[in-house]
């Protein structure tokens, strides 16, 4: 299949569809997908969510689960894929913030999009947008809703098109 290559964000709040658009999106535009997951095993909870997601993704695409460089992810895996799934740019940031500073992860952001523009695969992240709801009431919660706004800026301004989930209804920004 021939696809033209473009970086697409799907936004949305918890439990808003985006990771369901993402996967039909990825599905619609090739047939070679490989799915990027950041999740991490960290507590029964954040099991069975993973197991949910495993148990409804194609198993013709191929899953890699990476937690620190996803940039060399994204160039491993790009010439053989027509698309790559990114599900989630929020949990690999929170990955990133537990061992570097706030301005290492946002370098390691513009490093991502940086290393997009040498591949020929589509590239859609899904990230949550945690900048509508309640302040957190503690300052890395602060930190950390702050610095993922910032990723999603930056990852919105080079994308091709940018979507916001809303129960389930994508909502084309770009």
């Amino acid at each position: 299949m021939n696809i033209v290559a473009k970086l697409i964000l799907i936004l949305g709040g918890a439990r808003s569809g985006k990771s369901t658009y993402a996967e039909e999106l990825a599905a619609e535009l090739g047939d070679k997908v490989v799915y990027l997951a950041t999740g991490r095993d960290i507590d029964g909870e954040m099991l069975k969510r993973i197991e949910e997601h495993r148990r409804v993704r194609s198993s013709n695409w191929k899953t890699v689960e990476v937690n620190s460089d996803l940039a060399a992810t994204i160039c491993e895996y790009g010439d053989e894929a027509d698309v790559i799934l990114v599900d989630c740019l929020t949990l690999y940031v929170s990955n990133l913030l537990e061992s570097q500073p706030e301005e290492m992860v946002l370098k390691g952001v513009k490093n991502l999009v940086e290393s997009i523009q040498d591949i020929d695969s589509t590239v859609i992240f899904v990230s949550n947008e945690v900048g509508m709801g309640i302040v957190p009431p503690y300052p890395l919660g602060r930190v950390y809703r702050d610095l993922l706004g910032k990723a999603n800026q930056f990852i919105a301004k080079a994308s091709d098109e940018v979507y916001l989930l809303v129960a389930g209804i994508p909502w084309r920004l770009k």
